[in-house]
């Protein structure tokens, strides 16, 4: 991710409240020709903020080249083990990466899920903490680019719910990545499974491109009612944040200079204070998405933004939106 730093760099920002301490609960690794975002990498985004913990997220990286399809994803969370271990060496800085470690399986395996889970949480006894199995999808036709052979309707599906049913027995939550036209489905999967715990990643992944470019106003309004049913549901939690991608149509990535961190709260201060509304802070954490929105603007500058959208916050509250309920949920030991 390196090439984009000269771009990102264009608007600088000083940390706001540097000593605010942050558990960001949504990052990502990975290690490509020619795109890599590692310890190092994530490294030289936190520098400036207080951030205490962090969660990697899984995004396809590093998985086994052989042995049987289901149990590749495991290298995933293996690679990502040997990098947490480097941060807890305490040779790395101060924030310790990967406290929590949410890896994928295919949940669609229904009892064969089984010895996955099993094996995930082998690779990872202290760290492991739930299953990511990415349900966005839209018709086809909707998005430019869409991925080929994504199945719809996913949280319906009668094999997926046999595979979900495991995750609560073996202590693990279940992230939910989607796009906004599925979140009656969330609700539905919410409901149907009320012990489980489901955190809702990006706000539920209103979408701006394609078939949605130009419609921000009924977004909006449609997701606002389907959101307000997921948030009904107690075992559901939400990451605010994650909106900054291509696919939310803002296209800062297009612009000479990236955006301010007043830009930033001005364009989606309404999603935000919505949410929290619904969910209540005990039950919301804000998240970077990195390096993913790093492609519309920097750590900084994102971290900022969410300072000023709470200084009105009361100090519990505050805490708890940007480290308490991650700790929790993610049952984070105390740093």
């Amino acid at each position: 991710m390196t090439t984009e730093r000269p771009w990102i760099e264009g608007t600088h920002e000083d940390a706001l409240e540097p000593d605010l301490p942050i558990i960001d609960p949504h990052h990502h690794l990975w290690d490509r020709p020619g795109n890599r975002y590692t310890l190092e990498e994530l490294r030289a985004d936190l520098a400036g903020q207080n951030v205490r913990q962090t969660v990697f997220i899984e995004c396809g990286a590093m998985y086994r080249a052989g042995g049987p399809e289901e149990f590749r994803v495991i290298g995933e969370t293996e690679w990502v083990q040997g990098i947490a271990a480097q941060s807890a060496s305490g040779g790395f800085g101060e924030p310790r990466v990967a406290t929590g470690i949410v890896g994928s399986a295919d949940l669609r395996l229904g009892e064969r899920v089984v010895p996955v889970l099993e094996a995930q949480l082998a690779a990872s006894p202290q760290r492991f903490r739930g299953i990511r199995h990415r349900a966005a999808w839209v018709e086809p036709g909707e998005l430019p680019n869409q991925a080929v052979g994504q199945p719809g309707h996913l949280l319906l599906n009668t094999d997926f719910r046999r595979g979900f049913a495991f995750l609560r027995p073996y202590g693990l939550s279940f992230e939910a990545w989607l796009y906004h036209p599925q979140l009656p489905e969330l609700a539905d999967l919410a409901r149907a499974f009320p012990e489980t715990v489901i955190i809702l990643n990006h706000l539920g992944g209103p979408l701006g491109i394609g078939a949605y470019q130009g419609r921000r106003d009924e977004v909006f309004a449609r997701w606002k009612t389907d959101f307000a049913a997921v948030a009904a549901c107690p075992n559901v939690v939400l990451k605010v944040g994650g909106i900054q991608m291509v696919l939310n149509g803002y296209g800062w990535h297009e612009r000479a200079q990236p955006p301010t961190s007043d830009e930033l709260l001005t364009a989606n201060r309404d999603w935000y204070l919505y949410a929290i509304e619904q969910f209540g802070p005990a039950r919301c954490m804000f998240e970077s998405n990195f390096p993913v929105d790093r492609l519309s603007c920097s750590y900084t500058v994102l971290w900022n933004q969410f300072k000023k959208l709470t200084l009105g916050f009361t100090a519990a509250e505050r805490a708890a939106l940007f480290h308490d309920t991650a700790q929790r949920v993610y049952r984070l030991a105390p740093y």
